[in-house]
């Protein structure tokens, strides 16, 4: 049987951009010898589409586009993601639903069974699951219907216990397929394609005894990003097809007939290099996080340091250097090497760049809260004054010329609050917040592997603010490897002060980092969303109150 992957990019909402998108891909894999074609999981209406799913026409909508899709859809079947209302007048409203269309027609409908309610995925406040996986019969094959969750069932995953009764595989078992497929919208983080690969899908193709076509959806959405990597196993749980990562692809992979064994086809990006992933992933969210609202442009302010140089990098690539304006905002205090290094990086890179003194504004505004300071030392207050001006004047470029304003803050940042609220932190989205700052590092390291992009000094130099003079990070915070560590632990394994000590942390350290995250709820709250590339990120998948006393 030759199966059509169609890995699809698509934008949440957007219902004829999406229909005409599958159906142009519906096209192209039967003029290519498809005979059953496999989309990602709602992809009619694009993942996830959170409280749309609310508004009063959505959902009749979503119906509409599928049915015209439908019509168009001839003796090559095709399954669809889509939603599905629930008619039966109990239960959640919808149904997150596989169509079976097949001669202008939907002819079978199967349902998503187990669904998550963890991390960034809130289904159950939507869907009904059904109690059991769809087979469908066509061309005298069985063939199983999963939606994403269904088959992410194997002991080894954490995500297993929190499903009870017989898993939507055990019932699959029993139905003895020909084939399984398993509609996909499952987000990228570092690390993921490997257990998605080794224990997901190959997994589920042992425990069946069948081939399994596993496509999922590429694109960014959101802070969430969708690496595509479809992939198409054999009984033996061997993967025959590997689709791109991080980009869309149509593919028609050769199922082998009975246990015969057929040949391995893997894209070059299928499996690469952790840093490379990293990149294309947060180069891929933010050019669709801006192409998706409508910007053309990137704005970046360029201090000079390796936060700003790596976004300045991502957004060149994700822009194209000539859409892309760093902006060098010295103050009286500002050195020297950072100037030069934001210059050379801008040349480097070939965007414009401009240069915005600050120093008379922060004079200003000093100046303003002279008598109301009276008699009071210079503290902290009067180094965010400089932030504070640095996102106002950011903020007007931003308007003016119509381009996204990116924040540049690190997740080692964000975390302990080393960022100023209505300062740096202006901006549309926060492209490294899930990023730690020794990642910054290593990523740094990789866009300089074969020339020097970011300078060498941007990379070497102590880090620092520049927020008073002879100012470095290191005045108020540990070591970054060891900050590094010590918030891995504390914000996503959910560790407590006294585990980190046990792991031979100093107490003190550990106890001021703590507290300093723990502050910091707040801020992390106004931020602009940021792209989520690991496990846990600040943001919808982690909600912690901001009022609240507990202390671990």
């Amino acid at each position: 049987m030759r199966l059509g992957l169609a890995q699809l990019n698509t934008t949440v909402g957007d219902l004829a951009g999406n229909r005409a998108r599958i159906l142009d891909a519906y096209r192209t894999l039967v003029a290519r010898g498809a005979e059953l074609v496999v989309f990602p999981e709602l992809v009619v209406c694009g993942y996830p589409p959170r409280d749309l799913l609310f508004k009063r026409r959505f959902v009749p909508d979503v119906a509409e586009s599928l049915a015209a899709i439908a019509r168009e859809i001839g003796d090559v079947p095709a399954l669809i993601g889509t939603v599905e209302a629930n008619l039966a007048g109990r239960g959640r409203p919808f149904f997150n639903a596989a169509a079976f269309c097949h001669r202008g027609a939907v002819s079978a409908t199967g349902r998503k069974c187990l669904l998550p309610t963890y991390d960034v995925f809130d289904e159950d406040r939507y869907f009904e699951p059904s109690p059991a996986p769809t087979v469908v019969i066509h061309a005298g094959r069985r063939i199983g219907i999963t939606i994403c969750e269904d088959i992410w069932t194997n002991p080894a995953l954490g995500t297993r216990r929190l499903y009870t009764g017989r898993t939507p595989l055990e019932h699959l078992v029993a139905e003895r397929c020909d084939l399984v497929v398993n509609l996909s919208a499952s987000p990228w983080h570092e690390s993921k394609a490997d257990v998605r690969n080794s224990l997901v899908v190959t997994g589920a193709a042992r425990a069946l005894g069948c081939p399994v076509a596993y496509v999922n959806a590429v694109g960014g959405n959101d802070e969430l990003i969708f690496d595509g990597r479809s992939v198409v196993c054999d009984a033996h749980g061997t993967i025959t097809a590997g689709l791109a990562a991080f980009a869309e692809e149509l593919c028609v992979a050769e199922l082998p007939a009975g246990g015969a064994k057929t040949a391995v086809s893997l894209h070059a990006t299928f499996a690469q290099d952790p840093l490379k992933d990293m990149f294309d992933a947060l180069v891929l969210g933010l050019r669709d996080y801006a192409a998706k609202s409508g910007f053309k442009r990137a704005l970046v302010a360029l201090s000079g340091g390796i936060d700003s140089a790596v976004v300045g990098v991502i957004a060149a690539a994700a822009f194209g250097p000539e859409n892309v304006i760093g902006v060098s905002l010295p103050s009286a205090i500002s050195s020297g090497h950072s100037r030069d290094d934001a210059r050379v990086l801008a040349a480097n890179l070939g965007v414009r760049f401009e240069t915005i003194g600050i120093a008379e504004a922060v004079a200003a505004c000093e100046s303003a809260l002279g008598p109301v300071f009276a008699g009071r030392p210079k503290d902290v207050t009067e180094e965010n004054i400089q932030a504070r001006v640095r996102g106002v004047l950011m903020m007007a470029l931003s308007n003016k010329f119509g381009a996204l304003l990116l924040t540049t803050g690190n997740k080692s940042e964000m975390a302990v609050g080393y960022c100023t609220l209505y300062g740096d932190m202006c901006g549309g989205l926060a492209v490294i917040s899930d990023v730690f700052k020794m990642q910054v590092y290593a990523l740094a390291r990789w866009i300089n592997r074969e020339r020097e992009i970011i300078p060498v000094s941007s990379i070497e130099k102590p880090p620092s603010a520049e927020l008073r003079p002879n100012q470095t990070d290191q005045d108020s915070l540990p070591p970054y490897d060891v900050l590094d560590a010590i918030l891995k632990g504390y914000v996503e394994e959910g560790l407590s002060r006294r585990d980190l000590v046990e792991r031979g942390f100093a107490a003190d350290v550990v106890n001021d980092v703590v507290r300093k995250v723990d502050l910091n709820e707040y801020k992390r709250k106004q931020a602009a969303p940021g792209l989520k590339i690991t496990p846990l990120a600040f943001g919808v998948g982690r909600r912690i109150p901001i009022v609240q006393r507990y202390v671990s």
